[in-house]
């Protein structure tokens, strides 16, 4: 451990990197009754944290190396810092990158002089392609978090933390590969081990959390792409270790916490987050409200900034939810006269902020409601009494993913005739002609019943469709489902769909 603290002391990052802020966030700190602060990595020259990883390393290379000059595989951030300090020092950078990369990103890294070279469908496809090329034209591989002069890099932000704030209580940390939380937890509990270190990880992507339960290092059949910068399916080896030594504990939180907690970014310290960057803000929240405490100082790492301008639709549609805002349900009214004003009295003078309905029967009508919730989850359980007390039968959809990203925008009746219908979820890579490979999957015998897809910016689009499969088929179309190779799972059953489509 001293040897990597020494690293960490002795890390070359200024060449490059600037010593971020560290900011107040008074708003939600009032919110919270705890002094909440945001180390502003964001404000790096490339918009992440990762330059400081990635110039340390390079800042090691020998002459010849030098020469031959660099090589890394990357979607995102690392792309850019290996990019960035590859024009500081000179030196040739080759950049791999997935087919599916937006072409944001791709534009960036060739703006600070990295050559790119697309290969494969998803990270895993390039990283095997530019460990081959590494080998081939005898260039060094700069892992975007599995070495300890990447660590050690990534540790000088735990340096800066202890130089700005002498009392600090909690640190929290996102963490995909683990570099970061590594070099940060590694620095802080050398010297002061009483701060708790604690890592974020989406719900979808936990990848260090699930290898830290289990005692070793687990690889994800999938990790989900919404905050793509820590979209990693297995932890380092070094960061492991590191991590399962020094990190007090891992929090998962969800898209729609993420998003919130994006939007306290925004309200306090005016900046945009990615996803993956507001991670440790929605960590520290959730774990403030989980224990109850008061008046502690806590840190947030605001890892980075790089945001699809057009993600934030999807974003500004899922923080109300995730702070508890919104509520969203489906309520069944009797089809006749009054009764959509009897419905709207009994809600009182709360704000309705979506309203779908579609004739369906002659009898009842499904509508789907969003309702402004300031009282959170309590005034939601308030809303689902109120309504069953006047006779409504009520289902909560607040929670429900698929409601939340496809049935809102596809209330419109049910569909009497598609027999058969069974409903999937789709992830299909965000590229020309992933559509057309999905519908030649298909046999002619089986029909799109129903079809919704919005784009959100991100390497992956989500694809909800109806396909009307006889029984006698089940085997044949899973089979051609498997085959195809896209992420997918069976929602026939879930309530959403049931009370407004199928």
């Amino acid at each position: 451990m001293q040897a990597l603290i020494k690293k960490i002391l002795n890390a070359r990052v200024y060449d490059v990197a600037i010593k971020s802020p560290l900011e107040g966030m008074p708003r939600l700190s009032a919110r919270l009754g705890n002094h909440i602060f945001l180390k502003r990595e964001d404000l790096q020259p490339v918009f992440s944290f990762k330059l400081r990883g990635a110039y340390n390393r390079m800042a090691k290379l020998t002459e010849k190396e030098k020469k031959a000059g660099v090589i890394c595989a990357s979607a995102g951030n690392h792309a850019q810092g290996v990019a960035l300090a590859a024009r500081n020092m000179g030196l040739r950078a080759l950049i791999v990158m997935p087919q599916s990369t937006p072409p944001i990103k791709i534009r960036a890294v060739r703006s600070l002089g990295g050559e790119v070279l697309l290969h494969g469908e998803a990270f895993d496809d390039a990283y095997i392609h530019a460990r081959k090329l590494e080998a081939e034209q005898r260039l060094t591989f700069i892992h975007p978090f599995d070495d300890d002069d990447v660590i050690a890099g990534q540790g000088t932000i735990g340096k800066e933390i202890l130089e700005q704030n002498q009392d600090i209580d909690a640190i929290f940390v996102p963490v995909g590969g683990g570099g970061l939380a590594a070099g940060i937890a590694a620095y802080v509990k050398f010297l002061r081990p009483q701060i708790k270190v604690i890592g974020v990880e989406p719900t979808d992507a936990a990848t260090m959390h699930n290898s830290l339960s289990a005692g070793k290092r687990l690889v994800l059949d999938q990790v989900g792409v919404f905050a793509d910068g820590v979209a990693v399916r297995e932890p380092g080896v070094r960061t492991f270790e590191l991590c399962r030594k020094l990190l007090d504990e891992i929090i998962l939180v969800d898209t729609d916490e993420t998003c919130a907690a994006i939007k306290d970014i925004f309200d306090d310290n005016r900046a945009i987050a990615e996803p993956s960057g507001a991670l440790a803000a929605a960590g520290a929240k959730k774990y403030l409200t989980r224990q109850g405490v008061g008046g502690l100082n806590v840190v947030a790492v605001n890892s980075g900034a790089n945001m699809n301008f057009d993600r934030l639709r999807h974003v500004t549609e899922r923080a109300e939810i995730g702070e508890n805002r919104e509520a969203l349900f489906a309520v069944t009214i009797p089809e006749k006269p009054g009764e959509y004003k009897r419905l709207i009295k009994t809600l009182g003078d709360r704000n309705v902020t979506e309203f779908n309905y579609r004739y369906n029967h002659n009898s009842q009508a499904h509508i789907f409601i969003g309702l402004q919730t300031l009282g959170g989850i309590a005034e939601r359980e308030e809303i689902i009494k109120l309504l069953r007390d006047e006779g409504y039968p009520v289902s909560n959809l607040s929670d429900n993913e698929i409601a939340k990203l496809h049935i809102r925008y596809m209330v419109g009746g049910h569909a009497t005739d598609a027999h058969d219908e069974r409903l999937f979820h789709f992830e299909f890579p965000e590229r020309q002609g992933a559509l057309l490979k999905f519908l030649d999957s298909l046999s002619t015998n089986w029909n799109i019943s129903l079809f919704h897809y919005r784009n959100h910016s991100s390497d992956y689009g989500r694809v909800l469709c109806g396909v009307q499969v006889p029984s006698a088929d089940n085997e044949l179309f899973i089979a051609a489902l498997k085959k195809l190779g896209y992420t997918y799972r069976e929602e026939t059953l879930n309530p959403a769909y049931k009370f407004f489509l199928s």
